[in-house]
């Protein structure tokens, strides 16, 4: 059997690099076709790599931890007698000392040649990186001094993207940063880089345990923080009498599981409220650039899910508005379950206009959520609760029992002023309480 070339598959139109998390078999291992051979991570989302074909892993090209551009030979698999041929042809770099690495990435034909190599720092930084750092002209000091997300505290895409509203705000930072760190520059200014937050002093006690956060959990911190330092925060709330939703679901669910094999959720009827209202207020749909708003064409809604590992994840449903509300439901149970078990792709967490995160789902009532950046709002749907409510009638107001819910709208107060947001989480409500009973799915 002649020898397989397993290659860094391309993980989504802009994901030009993944780390290998852990090799899940060893040279000498027997694998079937389409079996997982390794895990591997990008900036958006942790997949599993499976053989292209049956046969004997015979040499693994590269470690655990290690960053492999799309589209590089990862291991070879076939038989042991061809392997030597085999390997003239490729070359292995982990044979390569980890301080070069750089050059081993810069190497590739997909990345710019006039990318400066690291030559007065041992920080590994990807061809991406280096490519986006060289066409926003920052120099090698400057991007020395910006925090990193990745592997080893590596600056990833989203770091350095996230980075450049502020570049033009920053001082450039000399060889010695780390003495000049708090040093006043000559312009009497405070030396600043991208969002730091002061550590504050921790003390431990006898008993305490001390874990380290997973790489995802590290990812959603630093870009939390960052939301919060980019985007001055308002919430508005409303609440909504969702009685009819709640009747028409009671009343379909049951056949339409038996029908699809499958559940039927509140999520995709709040999702298309989300995107009847965007449609009246096009304004929330936007991205800020600088001093330019961006007016974002497509409603495309991220849905927050909460995995296993109690980690999130927002998996995106794109052009929502385009969709019924069968075509919803479908699209929702899909990407929860696959997001569940892994099985996103980065194309599906990305691309975001707008997103919805259900509170409700752990008892909550209402919440403040965090703008995924670059958004500029986010609702929050708290928990569905029986009260008593004032119902008008045509022979006046009377008392009865009603399913309410609030909705917590966050925006970012730079380009959405309170009229907006209030105005469209109102709306929200609005499509929410005249939902048909009688419409059919």
């Amino acid at each position: 059997m002649p020898n397989t070339e397993m290659i860094m598959p391309k993980m989504g139109e802009s994901v030009a690099e993944a780390t290998i998390i852990k090799w899940l078999k060893k040279e000498g291992d027997n694998v079937e076709a389409d079996e997982s051979v390794l895990e591997i991570a990008t900036d958006k989302v942790d997949s599993e790599v499976p053989a292209p074909v049956s046969g004997k892993i015979l040499k693994l090209l590269f470690k655990d931890g290690d960053v492999v551009q799309v589209g590089k030979v990862i291991c070879l698999i076939g038989s042991e007698a061809e392997v030597g041929i085999q390997q003239q042809n490729v070359v292995a770099p982990s044979v390569i000392p980890a301080v070069k690495q750089e050059a081993v990435s810069v190497s590739q034909p997909m990345v710019s040649r006039s990318v400066a190599p690291a030559i007065h720092s041992d920080r590994f930084y990807s061809p991406l990186v280096r490519n986006i750092a060289q066409k926003e002209g920052i120099a090698q000091a400057e991007l020395d001094t910006i925090p990193g997300t990745g592997k080893e505290s590596r600056v990833t895409k989203n770091d350095i993207l996230a980075y450049l509203p502020n570049k033009g705000k920053t001082t450039k930072v000399i060889a010695t940063k780390v003495a000049e760190e708090q040093k006043p520059v000559s312009n009497g200014q405070q030396q600043q880089s991208a969002p730091v937050v002061n550590k504050t002093a921790v003390s431990i006690g006898a008993g305490d345990e001390i874990i380290e956060m997973d790489r995802m959990r590290k990812i959603i911190a630093e870009h939390m923080v960052m939301s919060k330092h980019t985007s001055p925060h308002v919430t508005s709330y409303v609440e909504a009498d969702v009685t009819n939703i709640v009747l028409w679901r009671n009343k379909m669910k049951d056949q339409f599981e038996k029908r699809e094999g499958e559940k039927l959720t509140f999520t995709p009827i709040f999702i298309e409220a989300v995107a009847k209202a965007i449609k009246d207020f096009p304004m929330v749909n936007v991205s800020v650039d600088g001093t330019k708003i961006i007016i974002r064409k497509n409603i495309n809604i991220g849905m927050a899910a909460a995995l296993p590992s109690g980690n999130l994840i927002v998996p995106v449903i794109k052009n929502a508005d385009r969709m019924n509300l069968y075509g919803l439901t479908k699209t929702v149970n899909d990407l929860a379950n696959r997001a569940r078990n892994n099985k996103l792709l980065p194309d599906e967490i990305q691309g975001g206009t707008y997103t919805l995160t259900n509170v409700g789902t752990f008892g909550n009532v209402m919440g403040t959520p965090i703008i995924n950046q670059p958004q500029v709002a986010i609702l929050a749907v708290g928990a569905i609760r029986k009260k008593p409510a004032v119902i008008e009638t045509e022979f006046g107001d009377t008392i009865g029992i009603r399913h309410m819910m609030f909705l917590s709208h966050a925006y970012d107060h730079r380009v959405v002023d309170g009229a907006l947001g209030g105005s469209f989480v109102r709306r929200v409500a609005d499509y929410l309480e005249q939902f048909d009973i009688n419409r059919t799915i």
